[in-house]
């Protein structure tokens, strides 16, 4: 497990490589990631409201992805 926690500013790069679920996660919720070939500069937030997901969906994929940290 990581020490630092999955915030809405986690750079898409930092989070790809400090959690490795988070590829699989994004790819089911259509957040781009590195598995799709898509660019992976800017943060979660940003890329998640590139896809329309509203601030609450962006919460709720912080805490789905650091309950799932927690488990690892």
């Amino acid at each position: 497990m990581s020490a630092s926690k999955i915030t809405k500013e986690i750079l898409i790069e930092e989070l790809v490589n400090n959690y490795s679920f988070s590829v699989k996660y994004m790819m089911t919720n259509g957040i781009r990631c590195i598995a799709c070939g898509e660019p992976i500069w800017g943060t979660l937030e940003e890329a998640a409201k590139e896809k329309d997901y509203s601030d609450s969906d962006i919460d709720k994929f912080v805490e789905e992805m650091n309950l799932i940290s927690e488990k690892q």
